[in-house]
């Protein structure tokens, strides 16, 4: 019997997770995947909203606001990367000025800081590389950019540290109310929980059905990026929106915090919660529609592109808190943008909440501070030099694209909560992530992952699950001839 259970191990799980971890209470997260950060938190466009979009009242308006002046702090705690970097909302004709006019009052009752509309020639000596379309644009000085998988990892390290027990590739089937509570069941066996939080993305109106009477639909959301390599990073120095429209904030395009460029995403309503793959046609859109705002993008240096599905549910707000024919189930659901934004308010809302529900004590060791992987490349040379003397893994260049060490592979396999994965590894420290797209490292670091203990050969797998990377031994094959 644990105090709480969470249910799904994204951003927004995590969040709640790691602020739980400020009181005594024993907590798990059941994730399906084999890692943190496998569902929509992996597939999205790191952006932290200022919020000027969202509908004054809402919980997405009051998360959003609320996440976003948090997050450089945050940062800062648990060592992610995080810049400031602002945005803009571009428009590309007079018709479209009073769209900005409703932003940027939208915006202020928010309570967004330093909000202002700039004019062509302003907007060109920032960015040069706007299109010859753009005539104006809401500027907001507090946007900025994160790394998905690195606020994600860093809020569930952090939670485990202090306490909170993660299972993977364990897939809740159903929930019912029992009289203590919540029973869960899953192929790994029954789980019961004085309280439960609903953090499953796509899949969060299944939980929610099956214990609520006061039904809610999510419809999968379907948005396709491109990303180019780190040579095109300084096309923008802000991120670029479009006016926002009934499907969302349109296309952007942004620089990332690793100093990639990243276009996209579309917006295709679907019925499939796991369609995840690409189209020649929706990158296509992404190509079409990114040159309204920005001109020149060089798509010759695209190197991977990608797809993630948003959770949006029919009410277009977040749903947080219990209902009120299920107490002790907490719905953290309909968490679609601006939900990467919002995570440090959502998880510091609904720990409130679950804190109050079940009278937990505060927690006297909890301890706020995370240390990131080692970035070998950010210390001064001489400095490097000592670290490699000390410790020759991190002189053992594994990933040239991207200039990853041996020595921070084994940081991120040996860690709390470590990579048991190809994909694993490329979230941690972004192995494989860089030009050639694993194409040379790979082999490497599915020896370090052996090696280590993490896996054998003939459990090896890119992302968990049946992605298995070695089928066999060729003379094995050839012996049996």
């Amino acid at each position: 019997m644990y105090d709480v259970i969470i249910i799904g191990a994204g951003v927004s799980g995590c969040a709640v997770a790691r602020e739980l971890s400020r009181y005594r209470a024993d907590i798990c997260v059941l994730e399906r995947e084999e890692d943190v950060c496998c569902g929509t938190s992996k597939a999205n466009s790191g952006i932290v909203h200022a919020g000027f979009d969202a509908e004054p009242g809402s919980m997405k308006a009051k998360m959003n606001l609320e996440g976003s002046r948090r997050m450089k702090a945050l940062a800062e705690e648990l060592d992610f990367p995080f810049q400031q970097n602002g945005s803009l909302v571009v428009c590309t004709d007079g018709e479209q000025r009073d769209g900005l006019e409703r932003l940027l009052e939208r915006g202020q009752k928010n309570g967004v800081e330093g909000l202002e509309i700039l004019e062509r020639e302003e907007l060109l000596r920032m960015e040069p590389n706007l299109s010859e379309q753009a005539a104006a644009a809401l500027y907001a000085p507090t946007g900025g950019i994160v790394c998905p998988f690195g606020l994600t990892i860093a809020l569930a390290e952090n939670a485990c540290e202090n306490g909170v027990e993660f299972r993977f590739r364990t897939q809740v089937d159903t929930i019912e109310k029992t009289e203590n509570g919540f029973r869960l069941t899953t192929p790994q066996g029954t789980f019961q929980a004085r309280t439960i939080v609903n953090a499953a993305g796509v899949y969060a109106d299944v939980f929610h059905n099956m214990v609520s009477r006061k039904k809610i639909h999510i419809t999968p959301r379907k948005g396709e990026y491109q990303l180019l390599d780190k040579t095109a990073g300084r096309h923008v120095h802000s991120t670029i929106f479009t006016l926002p429209g009934r499907m969302g904030k349109g296309v952007l395009v942004t620089p990332t915090v690793h100093g990639n460029l990243l276009t996209g995403p579309t917006a295709t309503d679907l019925e499939d919660r796991e369609a995840t793959d690409t189209t020649r046609t929706g990158l296509d859109t992404v190509t079409e529609k990114s040159a309204v705002t920005v001109k020149n993008i060089p798509y010759r240096q695209v190197i991977t592109s990608f797809a993630g599905l948003r959770a949006h549910e029919d009410g277009d707000d977040f749903i947080l808190g219990q209902p009120s024919d299920a107490p002790g189930f907490f719905d953290c659901a309909g968490i679609e943008s601006p939900g990467l934004s919002s995570a440090p308010a959502i998880g510091s809302y609904l720990a409130g909440q679950i804190a109050e529900y079940l009278e937990l004590e505060r927690n006297p060791s909890f301890q706020p501070t995370r240390k990131g992987i080692l970035d070998p490349a950010a210390l001064e040379f001489s400095k490097r030099q000592e670290l490699i003397q000390r410790e020759p893994a991190y002189g053992r260049i594994i990933c040239r694209c991207e200039g990853v060490s041996e020595g921070e592979i084994l940081d991120a396999l040996r860690r709390p909560l470590g990579a048991k994965s190809l994909d694993g590894v490329k979230r941690r420290i972004r192995a494989g992530m860089g030009r050639c797209q694993a194409g040379f490292c790979a082999p490497k670091v599915m020896e370090l992952l052996v090696r280590e203990g993490v896996c054998d050969w003939d459990t090896l797998t890119k992302a968990g699950g049946d992605s298995w990377l070695i089928c066999g031994k060729n003379k094995d094959a050839i012996g049996k001839r």
